[in-house]
């Protein structure tokens, strides 16, 4: 395991989770069954990074603004993917000291869905390991737009902290991967990303290893990070 001493530290890691569907059809498979094997990436992937204690935050996109466009039956199955997932890594989590904190506007999303995203952050709230975090319903413009939204009745200047903090997440991104062989953010933490190092990498999401995110993160402690300084 990683227990790298040197300052630059993957803290926040980000992964856009690409390529599911993709690496069913190549299968031969029903695109589901893509979904279905990626979810059990996210348990290795999460599990690997509440070991490395240089990680502090886990970033996952899991499901888009965007993705309201799919087809009706995918994103049915999506829906009943996400909450049986979330039901039974409850007792991983806090089994793992692992804080689940999601992002993005869950508004949408069936009452039932609502209650159990909502009884999986509570009762992992008292968790001090890892925080995972599953963008859901997320797209970085609307994050961006509601939060200034809710600071639209300050009086005085807005400030970047104070933008900042009203955000969904909070923290800065140190690492950003993207699976699957696209290169580009789709409307991900595009504020939180601004410094973020960006690795992208032809392997689809099913076929992601932890072995894989460990090169990524050996490669990424060797970036001199300047930051917009010398």
């Amino acid at each position: 395991m990683l227990k790298n001493s040197n300052i630059n530290r993957a803290k926040h890691i980000a992964i856009i989770m690409d390529g599911n569907g993709r690496w069913a059809e190549l299968s031969g498979k029903k695109r589901v069954k893509g979904h279905e094997a990626g979810a059990k990436v996210v348990k290795d992937v999460t599990a690997y990074c509440a070991k490395n204690r240089d990680v502090e935050r886990l970033t996952l996109y899991a499901f888009s603004t965007e993705n309201w466009k799919r087809p009706r039956l995918e994103i049915e199955f999506l829906m009943k993917l996400l909450e049986r997932y979330l039901k039974d890594e409850l007792i991983t989590y806090l089994a793992n000291n692992i804080r689940f904190e999601p992002i993005g506007d869950i508004r949408a999303f069936s009452k039932s869905l609502q209650k159990t995203i909502q009884r999986v952050k509570d009762e992992t709230a008292h968790c001090d390991g890892l925080i995972q975090s599953l963008a859901l319903n997320y797209g970085a413009h609307d994050e961006i737009l509601r939060a200034a939204n809710k600071l639209k009745e300050y009086e005085g200047d807005i400030t970047e902290e104070m933008l900042s903090n009203t955000l969904d997440c909070k923290d800065s991104v140190d690492l950003l991967i993207r699976t699957g062989g696209d290169k580009r953010l789709s409307n991900f933490l595009l504020w939180q990303s601004a410094y973020a190092e960006l690795f992208f990498t032809n392997t689809l999401w099913p076929d992601f290893t932890t072995t894989e995110l460990e090169k990524i993160i050996k490669n990424f402690t060797k970036i001199q990070r300047r930051f917009g300084g010398l």
